[in-house]
């Protein structure tokens, strides 16, 4: 399979099951700095002009949560999904919520051309974000995290997708450390071998 990827964008959640699952993948970087995705020797290979992207013998796949549980079920043996379905539900609860909200909150900094055509509007886009960003953690840390990953002691795929998200928070001006359990995750996320490998690319 080809993934893809674009530096610091939520595709790295992808190359980071990849490695969970242990399934082989060639790795392709978009240059998001120099405008790659909007080419079209790109866009003939995903219209959306995103990332990531997945090539498979079956075609092609896009949307990140897509993505990761098409890995996991490539992988079984891997138990990044949950058997028990309430549980799988749980996580899927999470990982829905990081894609409607925490990421769009976070796109706002740097892609408020989406929702608006004024500058004055992309600069009060970019004002909010720490706002919406903390309160986003704060949930999270009030209302999700169970420690050491998102459902306890069981990996799965909602942990390599927080985890990305994490990796922005710094630079959305929110302080991880403000958030205990939150830090605990980062941690424990952290030493994998999975996190390790991408983060030996430059990737994150």
């Amino acid at each position: 399979m080809k993934l893809f990827l674009a530096k610091g964008t939520i595709s790295i959640a992808v190359a980071i099951t990849l490695e969970e699952a242990g399934v082989g993948y060639d790795p392709v970087v978009v240059d998001f700095a120099a405008g790659e995705q909007t080419k079209p020797a790109y866009l003939a290979i995903n219209p959306k002009g995103r990332v990531p992207c997945l090539i498979t013998d079956h075609g092609r796949l896009t949307e990140t949560g897509a993505i990761l549980e098409y890995i996991a079920a490539l992988a079984p043996a891997a138990g990044l999904i949950p058997q028990d379905a309430f549980v799988a539900a749980q996580m899927r609860e999470v990982m829905y919520y990081i894609a409607s909200t925490l990421h769009v909150n976070h796109a706002h900094k740097l892609r408020g051309h989406r929702w608006a055509d004024l500058e004055a509007s992309f600069a009060d886009m970019r004002a909010k974000v720490p706002q919406t960003m903390a309160a986003g953690c704060a949930y999270l840390e009030q209302e999700v995290l169970r420690g050491p990953y998102v459902l306890g002691e069981a990996f799965t795929l909602a942990d390599v997708y927080l985890f990305v998200v994490t990796t922005w928070l710094a630079g959305d001006g929110v302080d991880v450390a403000a958030y205990p359990k939150l830090s605990a995750f980062v941690a424990a996320m952290e030493v994998r071998a999975s996190v390790r490998a991408v983060r030996v690319q430059g990737w994150l």
